[in-house]
C-alpha cells in the first residue's frame, strides 16, 4: 500500500488591472448555474424604482443593468460562501453591526 502524498500549500499572486481597481457597482446581484457552472450577474440600478403594472396588479419595477458577470466551476462556489461568510463575520465584529436581513427572502 503506498501512502498518498502530503497536501502541498499553495500561494497566488494576484494582479488587478488599474482599469478594474475602482470596481463596478452592484445594487443586485442574481445567481444562477448551468450543468457546468454558477453565474453570478452583479447588477446597477439605473435610476429610481417606478410604479407599474403586471396584470391588472401593481409592481414597483426597477430598471437594471448586468455591470459584471461571473462564471464559476461549481467546485468553486463552497470555497466562495466560506470566504464571504468570514468577511461578513469579521465586518460585523469590526463595525458592530449586523448585516440588513431582506424580509421578503425566505428563512432557509
Amino acid at each position: 500500500m503506498t501512502d498518498s502524498p502530503a497536501p502541498v500549500a499553495r500561494a497566488h499572486q494576484i494582479e488587478l488591472p488599474p482599469e478594474h481597481v475602482v470596481g463596478v457597482p452592484a445594487d443586485f446581484a442574481s445567481v444562477w448555474h448551468t450543468t457546468e457552472s454558477f453565474v453570478i450577474d452583479f447588477l446597477a440600478a439605473r435610476g429610481p424604482a417606478v410604479m407599474g403594472d403586471h396584470d391588472g396588479e401593481p409592481v414597483l419595477v426597477q430598471d437594471l443593468v448586468v455591470s459584471a458577470r461571473i462564471r464559476m466551476p461549481p467546485t468553486h462556489v463552497i470555497e466562495l460562501m466560506k470566504a464571504l461568510e468570514r468577511q461578513l463575520s469579521t465586518w460585523e465584529t469590526e463595525t458592530g453591526r449586523r448585516a440588513p436581513v431582506d424580509p421578503t427572502l425566505p428563512d432557509l
